[in-house]
């Protein structure tokens, strides 16, 4: 698949996209607060419990990212079965489970005075939500940056989107269950087949569409639509914030406290993947995009299905966003990392087999 070899390095917009988000919190609060009517509006502008206009920008968002995802090439991962099989357990085994650890002790305990008492239990869901979901589109940008293997990239990336399909769902209502929080199953179900199934088959189709024109053509489209999922993901955040205002003017710190187990699961859950490829003798640049596959989540999903389970104005919505806010600055920090431990990485001979 030429567009995945011949992915550039992230632009500058990528680069500084905690940058645009930090501007986006600013314009939604500033909007909620001199417009309250108007996002009013917006917000019971619903079908199903689904926000249209949030559902529509979501999709935006999402398909074409899915749309460079070849699913046939689920099939290479018999080529790299020790990476393949660390990315697997420590994105459905390690990272959810121990989201869900980290949101019960630090939201749910520790800094339980600091927070609305309200929304505690929102907080942890979208944490939840968070690391339920592994990282798609960006994680071939991750990997170019460290020089990793794309094939591995592309067939891990498509396997995870695979059981993503079957497993996002279950897993979430039982890690939900686990935190005695109510699970909305019609609406879990729901999120499922709007954000992850439809949008899969469209990309899918709409991919085939476009190689059958040939691979310039392909990576034409590719090029001109890129921009619009950051876009979309942008307005989607100044809709949240324009609900959120009220409550993060009242306590600023919440953002700072959620940030506290996004962080710190991130960087567990990259350095138990980089260890354990090197360990299972792993090459380097399978290693180093497998170690970011673990860490990052796929938070477009992890948006849209907080606000369909709990609402614009939900602890769980904004706990996603801060997933958002830190994702590009802490995945920069696991790539240069990695780049510069290579030396040590090789230093175990199974690594060289």
């Amino acid at each position: 698949m030429n567009n995945v070899t011949d992915i550039k390095p992230m632009s500058v917009f990528e680069r500084y996209l905690t940058v645009w988000v930090f501007l986006c919190i600013l314009v939604g609060i500033g909007l909620g607060q001199w417009f309250p009517v108007v996002f009013q509006a917006i917000g019971k502008m619903e079908f199903a419990k689904v926000n249209l206009p949030v559902g529509f920008l979501i999709w935006v968002m999402i398909i074409p990212m899915l749309v460079k995802v070849d699913f046939g090439a689920v099939g290479e991962v018999r080529k790299h079965l020790r990476g393949i099989g660390v990315t697997l357990f420590v994105n459905w085994l390690v990272k959810p489970f121990s989201m869900a650890l980290l949101g019960w002790f630090f939201i749910g305990h520790w800094f339980v005075p600091l927070l609305p008492p309200d929304q505690i239990d929102s907080y942890i869901a979208g944490l939840i939500l968070l690391a339920a979901a592994p990282c798609t589109a960006m994680v071939f940008v991750w990997s170019r940056l460290t020089n990793g293997d794309p094939l591995f990239t592309l067939s891990q990336v498509a396997l995870n989107d695979s059981i993503m399909v079957i497993a996002f769902a279950p897993l979430v209502a039982f890690l939900l269950g686990l935190s005695a929080i109510t699970v909305p199953w019609d609406t879990l179900l729901t999120s499922v087949v709007l954000y992850i199934v439809i949008p899969v088959i469209l990309a899918q189709w709409l991919r085939k569409s476009l190689l059958s024109k040939g691979t310039q053509a392909f990576d034409e489209v590719m090029e001109q639509i890129g921009p619009w999922s950051i876009a979309a993901l942008l307005a989607t955040l100044v809709l949240l914030f324009a609900f959120q205002g009220e409550a993060i003017l009242q306590q600023p710190l919440v953002i700072a406290l959620l940030a506290v187990p996004i962080l710190i699961q991130v960087l567990f859950n990259s350095a138990l993947a980089y260890w354990l490829n090197r360990a299972l003798g792993e090459k380097h640049n399978v290693a180093c995009p497998s170690a970011l596959i673990g860490a990052s989540n796929f938070f477009e999903l992890a948006v849209a299905a907080a606000i369909s389970l709990f609402g614009f104005n939900s602890g769980a919505a904004l706990a996603t966003v801060v997933g958002v806010l830190i994702e590009v600055p802490v995945m920069l920090l696991v790539v240069y990392v990695v780049n510069n431990s290579k030396d040590w990485y090789n230093k175990t001979p199974a690594s060289n087999n």
